[in-house]
């Protein structure tokens, strides 16, 4: 079992910046990816970024492409998601998510374990 702690998320002003972070405890060894998704009432839950465990490959929905950058660090079990120029569409729960399989890092049914999510509010 792998569980997620996320933290980082409040309000910003459009423009602005955050960094999510997303901390792991439990079974790492078995994380082969971990990825941020976010979610609005009403939407189904997207993708936003993903970063192989090992290789540190990183993959980016197109909305975000150079946006935001995710990236993590081994030694402490944390992957980051940081955000900047922050707009209004951004606003939403962003999750951080991990899987224990071999599956295309941008698919959410790849992931086996969820944090409880962090909200993130962008004023216009």
């Amino acid at each position: 079992q792998v569980q997620l702690v996320e933290s980082g998320g409040g309000l910003v002003q459009a423009g602005g910046s955050l960094r999510l972070s997303c901390a792991a405890s439990g079974t790492i060894g078995s994380i082969k990816a971990m990825g941020w998704f976010r979610q609005v009432p009403g939407k189904e839950r997207e993708f936003v970024a993903a970063i192989s465990w090992s290789g540190g490959i990183t993959y980016y929905a197109d909305s975000v492409k150079g946006q935001f950058t995710i990236s993590r660090d081994n030694a402490k079990n944390t992957v980051y998601l940081q955000m900047s120029s922050l707009k209004p569409e951004d606003m939403a729960v962003y999750y951080c998510a991990a899987s224990s399989r071999f599956a295309p890092m941008s698919h959410i049914w790849a992931y086996d374990y969820w944090g409880q999510g962090t909200q993130v509010t962008v004023s216009s």
